[in-house]
């Protein structure tokens, strides 16, 4: 007998036809006597119109009351899914996050996860029922609904199985696994059998869509066993997410240098031009950026003969417009910017693959390709494993598929 967490997105629960589907899955589980926590997202579009319904009272809507409107959703998906199972003649009982003491931080919209209580979970396990709880939430210690920001529910479901100690994390989705890229941009993508944890950070930091980076984050930090499966199909072994890096598609000799490529079209450019260059220039700029709650991603610095620098970052696109009032409030005046503008314009593509540890070229053929496309570079990004570019949007899927070929994925 295993203990299981299983955690189903949006589209896995999108009406009562596929909740049903839902329940049937999680009652094969259950009758090869495993304990299973099933973790659901708030119906396909639900949250996006709770949203909507906010704004339409309040432009920038409060978060604290923002974070009570849109948990909802959940709550909603967690009643649905216990009726589902009860109706099958399985045990159930839905949690919602204060109900089963997910404790997190007040960030409200964005509130990370600072300890779980088991031990109702384990008592309702032990005497033989199902959990069904709520992604993407929690409280903070006043008591105050928080939310865990967009595809938190695959952060609540790694979260819970590391505290439960589970045997395995599954993530549902409308996918069979992570693949070597979005196949709706090329067709030729495959499915990868296996991949190592660090890779998957990779793609999921540079804007692959399968899983939430926080939720490979908290995989990674508690080795919670972690495997992308369809919801929609009843067979297949999904991709594994793994420490070992020779598990990966152990059918071949050597496994490929790249794994995958990444793309994301939510990134804004933001560029400072011409501020003094001296110390703590960079911390003038962003020091009220992230005061401001803005994530900051990709950074670079020029700096001209003139004694001046300009400074580019890129944010989300949707807080592009937060980041420009704050410089313009509160940076530009105090260091003197000869101009601050911003381009939402934008994409970033990547390369990530743990070969490019032991192999050299990687960058060099990557800006090959590009070139030969015609595609300008405007920023650059490395790590260990990872390289990544900002070019113009409308390059976007051209880069990905030149991208893909050149590195031969489709036939890895």
């Amino acid at each position: 007998m295993a203990l299981i967490v299983q955690k189903y997105g949006g589209t896995s629960v999108a009406n009562p036809e596929r909740i049903r589907n839902v329940a049937r899955r999680v009652a094969r589980y259950k009758s090869m006597g495993h304990q299973v926590v099933v973790v659901v997202s708030a119906m396909s579009g639900e949250t996006n119109r709770l949203i909507g319904l906010a704004r339409e009272l309040m432009e920038d809507p409060d978060p604290r009351e923002l974070d009570t409107i849109v948990s909802t959703g959940e709550q909603v998906t967690i009643g649905m899914t216990a009726l589902a199972l009860i109706e099958l003649g399985i045990k159930a009982k839905s949690y919602t996050g204060a109900q089963v003491k997910i404790l997190t931080d007040d960030s409200h919209t964005k509130a990370r996860i600072l300890n779980i209580d088991q031990h109702n979970l384990k008592a309702d396990l032990d005497a033989g029922y199902v959990c069904v709880v709520a992604g993407f939430q929690g409280v903070d210690a006043q008591g105050n609904i928080t939310t865990l920001g967009r595809g938190g529910s695959d952060t609540t479901g790694v979260a819970l199985a590391a505290a439960l100690g589970a045997d395995e994390c599954q993530i549902y989705t409308d996918v069979d696994g992570v693949y070597t890229t979005d196949p709706r941009v090329v067709p030729e993508a495959r499915r990868l059998k296996s991949i190592t944890f660090e890779e998957m950070l990779e793609l999921a930091s540079q804007g692959s869509k399968v899983l939430q980076i926080r939720s490979v984050e908290f995989a990674g930090k508690y080795k919670v066993k972690l495997r992308v499966l369809s919801s929609f199909e009843d067979e297949g072994d999904g991709t594994l997410i793994t420490f070992e890096e020779d598990g990966k598609d152990e059918d071949n000799m050597e496994n490929p240098i790249i794994s995958g490529i990444a793309f994301n079209r939510d990134e804004a450019k933001i560029t400072v031009l011409g501020v003094p260059d001296k110390p703590g220039i960079a911390y003038q700029i962003l020091g009220p950026i992230a005061d401001a709650n803005i994530d900051v991603d990709m950074i670079i610095q020029n700096t001209g003969a003139d004694g001046t620098t300009d400074f580019t970052f890129t944010v989300h696109k949707n807080e592009m417009g937060k980041a420009l009032a704050v410089l313009r409030d509160k940076v530009q005046g105090h260091i003197n910017a000869r101009e601050i503008s911003g381009d939402d314009k934008i994409a970033k593509v990547s390369v990530v693959g743990i070969g490019m540890r032991s192999h050299v070229g990687i960058a060099s053929q990557m800006f090959r390709t590009l070139a030969e496309e015609g595609i300008n570079i405007q920023m650059i990004s490395t790590s260990e494993i990872k390289i990544a570019v900002v070019i113009d949007e409308k390059y976007m899927e051209l880069a990905v598929r030149v991208l893909h070929k050149a590195f031969e994925l489709e036939s890895a």
